[in-house]
Formats: C-alpha cells, sequence, structure tokens
C-alpha cells in the first residue's frame, strides 16, 4: 500500500499584496491569473511517492527530452472552491474528481495517486491562498490538479517518473453578460474519441485533438463543436469540453457513457438534482436525425452542456454541412435555467446540500484569522 506523504510547507515570503490581489478579484476572467502557491509531489518506480511541498508558484524546468513533451503522458482535473455564506470555504465534490483522475492515471499508464493524497493537496493550496476564493455571484476558484510523466528520455513506455501538482486561479462568471445560448458545429470530418481509445480519461490529447474542429466551428459562424461517435457518425456524443442534455418536457436524456465519453461531474451531478426536482432523467443514445426532427415537431423542448467552468450552458442553434436548425425558440429555457440555479445555490452555500456534496476546506492555524 502507498504511503501518504506529509506535505512540507514552504510558504512565499513575497505574496503578492492585498491591493493587488482585490483588483485581480475585482475582474479575474478565466484562466489568466493564478494564486501564490503550488502544491507539488513526485513519484519514482521502486520510491513511489514522495517530497511532497506546498512551494511558490513558479516555472517548472524541463529537459528537452523530457517524455511529456514527445509521449504525452499528461492528465488533469478541474474542481472549483466557492465562498460560503459565513465566509468560509468549500470545494464541490472534489472526492469525484480524485476518482476520476485515478482512472485517467490507470488508462495512460501513470500511477494513480491515492485519493487522500489528491484530496490533502487540493486542501492544502486552497487553504494556504484562501484569500484568493471570491466572493458573490458565481465567482469562485478553479483548481486544477495535473499530473505528467517527468523522465528523461526517448524510449516509448511508461515513465519512471512523474510530477503531480496542484495549481489555482480565481475565476468570474464564465458568462460575463449573462447566461447567453451558443450555436454548435455537428463536426462531421473529426471524432474526438474512439472505442478502445483515450476518450474516458482526461488526458491533454484529447484536447489538442479536438482544436482543430473547433477551429471549423468558428469557421462556420458557430461558437462550439459537438461530437459525433466515431463508428457511424450518427450518435451525439459531447459538445467541446461539455456533456449534453436533450429536453423533452419533464424528460430528460443526456448520451450514455459508451467509454468515449468523459462522465462528466457536473452531468452526474445534473442527473441526480434533476431526478431529485421530480423530472425523469435517462442514460440513452440521441441521433443526429432525432435532434432535428424534434427540433422541427417541438417535441424536444431544451438543449444544454454541462460542465465545471461554465456550469449549464444553453445551446440554441445547430449547424452541420447540409442544414441548421433552431432549438425552441433558441433562447435559455425553464427547465435549463431551474437545473442551473439549483446547482449553483448548492454549490455556493444558497441552498442546502442534500446530497453531501460540498467538502468544507478545513482551516490550518497558518490560516486562520
Amino acid at each position: 500500500m502507498s504511503t501518504i506523504p506529509a506535505i512540507e510547507f514552504k510558504p512565499s515570503a513575497h505574496p503578492l499584496s492585498a491591493v493587488e490581489r482585490d483588483r485581480i478579484l475585482a475582474d479575474p476572467g478565466f484562466g489568466r491569473h493564478f494564486t501564490d502557491h503550488m502544491v507539488t509531489v513526485r513519484w519514482t518506480a521502486g520510491r513511489g511517492w514522495h517530497d511532497a511541498q506546498l512551494v511558490p508558484y513558479a516555472p517548472l524546468s524541463l529537459d528537452p527530452a523530457n517524455m511529456t513533451l514527445h509521449y504525452a503522458q499528461t492528465i488533469y482535473e478541474g474542481l472549483k472552491a466557492y465562498r460560503q455564506p459565513d465566509g468560509g470555504v468549500a470545494a464541490f465534490r472534489p472526492g469525484e474528481n480524485a476518482r476520476r483522475f485515478r482512472h485517467s492515471a490507470r488508462r495512460m499508464a501513470m500511477p494513480e495517486p491515492p485519493a487522500e493524497l489528491f484530496t490533502a493537496m487540493c486542501d492544502a493550496l486552497v487553504d494556504q491562498d484562501r484569500a484568493w476564493v471570491p466572493g458573490g455571484g458565481e465567482r469562485s476558484l478553479y483548481v486544477r490538479p495535473f499530473m505528467f510523466a517527468a523522465e528523461t528520455g526517448l524510449g516509448v513506455c511508461p515513465a519512471g517518473e512523474y510530477l503531480f501538482a496542484v495549481i489555482a486561479c480565481p475565476v468570474g462568471a464564465y458568462f460575463s453578460g449573462g447566461v447567453e445560448p451558443v450555436s454548435v458545429w455537428l463536426s462531421e470530418e473529426y471524432v474526438r474519441a474512439a472505442p478502445g481509445g483515450t476518450g474516458a480519461a482526461k488526458t491533454g490529447g484529447n484536447y489538442a485533438a479536438s482544436l482543430a474542429a473547433q477551429a471549423k466551428a468558428i469557421e462556420h459562424g458557430c461558437d462550439q463543436v459537438v461530437w459525433l461517435d466515431a463508428v457511424e457518425r450518427r450518435w451525439i456524443e459531447e459538445m467541446g469540453t461539455n456533456n449534453l442534455f436533450f429536453v423533452y418536457g419533464e424528460r430528460l436524456v443526456t448520451p450514455e457513457l459508451t467509454g468515449s465519453l468523459l462522465a462528466g461531474i457536473t452531468r452526474d451531478s445534473v442527473l441526480r438534482i434533476a431526478a431529485d426536482l421530480g423530472y425523469r432523467v435517462e442514460e440513452g443514445r440521441v441521433s443526429v436525425e432525432d435532434w432535428e426532427k424534434h427540433s422541427a415537431d417541438g417535441s424536444l423542448t431544451e438543449v444544454f452542456g454541462c460542465g465545471t467552468a461554465a456550469v449549464i450552458t444553453p445551446v440554441g442553434s445547430v449547424t452541420c454541412t447540409r442544414t441548421s436548425w433552431t432549438v425552441a425558440d433558441g433562447r435559455p429555457g425553464p427547465v435549463t435555467r431551474k437545473l442551473r440555479r439549483a446547482l449553483l445555490d448548492i454549490q455556493t452555500g444558497a441552498a442546502p446540500d442534500p446530497f453531501g456534496w460540498l467538502h468544507r476546506i478545513p482551516a490550518s492555524p497558518r490560516t486562520r484569522p
């Protein structure tokens, strides 16, 4: 059994001033500004996990022959920590991120960090930099755990050394002007993932492979790309980095997890909240033909995507090589708005958390007032 190393704290002697930090928190954007610290731990074959430490945020030094640069052995996660009404801070479902991180590591032939180590590293960083957690509205601290091969060499094989790190950045509402529907392009030329591939792992290569299709979407005046299955090019899979939901009045359908889709934590949260609110929820298959036909006859009343960054995103219109169509009236529907509000209220502590999803970040003596 792996031994969990204690985290050594080496905080910055020169953190950003409160004045500069407050200026950033007033308009943080997304992924533009990072907190004062990061947490790192190393894994070495024969030694396991070691040298866990919290240190000042700083560049990493890589050898030109670093194996990740050549063979892309890298995974990541994304989760948010929210300021609570009493001033405390809570992370949303970090245990599920730890579970998925281990799954991704297994698929990419990497060591699986114990869930306790994953949580301890996230807790340590958020606690140390809790002054960076914004409050009010939909603002939060986005936490990014990631791991990559740290070995030097050009042999095509799993590395014998890895670096696991956690960084964080304050983020505002994903939609600065309110929740607006996105337009989507159905990708018939490219696929995101194939059966037996890495689609269910959160690995960097999946996102690199998506960029050409996203560029194609923008060329056609669309905001996002929607992926189809790799075999028949008929079944809907994901939208960009989001899972999709199709709303038929009081019934919600989301593409089932086939092994080529990412098991979204927000997706799972929406399924459970929707069922709790009395909606019928199903995991099944939705075809391009169904999407077009049911939009035309009015039985499909709403479509939305969901993910950590934007929470829930309404879809207003669809374009492909042969045609285009609008979903209902092209505006955010009542079910989309209701589910989005319910999820955000749990995350921000504005409503009770009946599912036990919020993980309170304990305050250490270092950060207690």
